[in-house]
């Protein structure tokens, strides 16, 4: 059994053009999460599925019960593969993630998905706070452009200080290529 788990964060349909948050390069990032996830499941490997729900049943994204908080079909679970329902941008936080993960001897978790800037982190940092060795796929995941104190930030710039942060101590970052091959 593979010591390497797979965690697609929030690929949600709310990320979408048609969404209330869509994201810039999402379609791209979708390819690739397509090919990682079909990679994991031809090895066998463990895969989980994390799904972003609000608590409150009026929240302006993410309500439960919506089209919007679905996963995106392209890269939905599979019958028998687990899907972890979070409500913070940590997928750990008040989860089973973890316990699932230790009752699979993982060492390694991989982590693809949405939003680089907050749910990749916030997932990633605990990971390895954790003592799991983290991989991020950053062409599998994807953003949005965000605004500071009246400064635009791209979403090609809000993408790269993520990940910068994340190599920096944190994670191996990584294209699809590099880590298929």
């Amino acid at each position: 059994m593979s010591q390497r788990a797979i965690i697609v964060v929030d690929l949600q349909n709310e990320y979408l053009s048609t969404g209330k948050l869509p994201l810039v390069g999402l379609d791209a990032a979708l390819s690739n999460a397509q090919r990682i996830i079909a990679a994991a499941r031809a090895k066998e490997e463990l895969l989980i599925h994390v799904r972003h729900e609000m608590k409150q049943a009026n929240a302006p994204v993410f309500v439960p019960g919506s089209d919007g908080v679905q996963i995106i079909a392209a890269v939905a679970p599979l019958a028998g593969e687990p899907l972890v329902v979070k409500n913070y941008p940590n997928s750990f936080r008040d989860t089973p993630l973890k316990q699932m993960l230790d009752a699979q001897g993982v060492k390694e978790v991989v982590v693809i998905g949405a939003m680089s800037h907050m749910c990749i982190e916030a997932t990633t940092r605990a990971a390895a706070d954790f003592g799991f060795s983290a991989t991020v796929v950053h062409d599998a995941c994807a953003t949005k452009d965000l605004e500071f104190d009246g400064t635009k930030v791209a979403a090609a710039q809000v993408h790269a200080a993520s990940m910068a942060a994340l190599a920096f101590s944190y994670a191996t970052v990584t294209t699809t290529d590099a880590y298929l091959d």
